[in-house]
């Protein structure tokens, strides 16, 4: 099926070639004043088959984007896809993907052993009742599982 090349990277991934969990270089900007940001495709479950639900997807963001920083000064964002499939992480500059992995990793560990979601609270969340600790743990162990094939993006 031959699709018009759209503006946003993603939109011209075809879906159905990819076998999650995967993680996947999906942009790299040269800002105006020479910096340089790289976006990685963290996709937790199989496009179109499977997906995330809300509670996990919100608790894995916050657990990501805190423990995220005790492992890198790099991390800019760590944001859900809308589809509920994965997630994106934006990184400063251009980490080797050893690097990469080694974070995620590291930061999904974290979230193995985490007690509470951080910040998950009306105070500081704009919706903390939505949000499952045990849902995310089971999401990120699953995905964890599948380390061994996090470079393999298509069968």
């Amino acid at each position: 099926m031959n699709q018009p090349r759209m503006n946003v990277e993603s939109f011209n991934l075809d879906h159905r070639t990819v076998v999650a969990p995967y993680v996947r270089l999906a942009d790299t900007k040269q800002l105006p004043q020479g910096d340089v940001i790289v976006k990685y495709d963290v996709r937790f479950t199989q496009p179109n088959a499977a997906h995330l639900e809300m509670p996990a997807v919100h608790s894995i963001e916050h657990l990501f984007a805190e423990h995220s920083r005790n492992h890198s000064e790099r991390v800019i964002d760590f944001s859900p896809m809308g589809c509920q499939t994965g997630f994106y992480l934006i990184l400063q500059g251009q980490p080797e993907v050893t690097e990469v992995l080694e974070l995620i990793e590291a930061t999904m560990t974290d979230i193995l052993a985490a007690t509470e979601v951080p910040a998950a609270n009306e105070v500081q969340c704009g919706w903390g009742a939505n949000h499952s600790l045990t849902a995310a743990q089971e999401a990120v162990s699953v995905f964890l599982a599948g380390r061994a094939g996090w470079e393999n993006v298509t069968a």
